[in-house]
């Protein structure tokens, strides 16, 4: 059980739990306008960032998860914060066809990884092809179909899958796109299980053992 501003968040085994790049995407939430707006959380996991923007007065919140255990969890700690979220099973294209949006969420994995992107176990959290942007490209690509005109997404993402490769990316299909939060973290257990290799790549310094997270906005006018 992890205590937030709003209460307490239930995670099932097997469930990501809020961790700082949940807290960072938080605060940089309380940055863009929500009140009356339909929002989508993507990759909600336990729901905490889809709970938040329901709170914070959204007209309807729509969250998806391709893990039938997350989207329980989601549900679940809803119903216990007093809030109503549209929890669904489903990917990323099913939020396209349930598009456009005036707010988007996302805390999608972002962690380079060889292993196989398959099923729905606690990986999926967080293991995003070699160089860590399977979803995250998914996203830049989807991004049209996914933000209304004069709507916002938020994305979090670790130093270690090029958060300049987003800005650049939605910069060229026409967005306002730049970084609006950052912080420097200790690794936790999944980064810490992957250093090696991070460190064989060339990604991570020998014997560091921080990260960058980053937040990026990207406006559609």
């Amino acid at each position: 059980m992890t205590q937030t501003r709003f209460g307490h968040i239930e995670v099932d085994d097997g469930v990501y739990a809020p961790q700082d790049d949940s807290w960072l995407l938080c605060e940089a939430l309380d940055g863009v306008p929500v009140a009356g707006r339909r929002v989508l959380d993507i990759c909600t996991g336990s729901g905490i960032l889809a709970i938040e923007a329901a709170l914070m007065g959204a007209a309807e919140v729509i969250a998806y998860d391709i893990s039938p255990l997350a989207v329980a969890c989601a549900s679940r700690n809803a119903r216990r914060a007093g809030v109503r979220v549209d929890a669904r099973v489903g990917t990323l294209d099913d939020a396209r066809r349930a598009g456009p949006f005036d707010v988007v969420v996302s805390n999608p994995p972002y962690v380079p990884s060889d292993a196989p992107l398959r099923g729905t176990g606690p990986n999926r959290a967080w293991d995003a092809g070699a160089d860590g942007r399977v979803v995250l490209d998914q996203l830049c690509d989807l991004a049209p179909d996914l933000v209304a005109p004069g709507g916002s997404m938020l994305i979090v993402h670790s130093e270690f899958s090029d958060p300049p490769q987003t800005i650049r990316r939605l910069e060229q299909a026409g967005f306002e796109s730049r970084q609006v939060a950052a912080r420097v973290v200790g690794f936790g257990p999944v980064m810490h299980a992957y250093a090696d290799r991070l460190e064989a790549a060339g990604l991570l310094e020998p014997g560091r053992r921080t990260e960058e997270l980053v937040v990026i906005r990207v406006d559609r006018r």
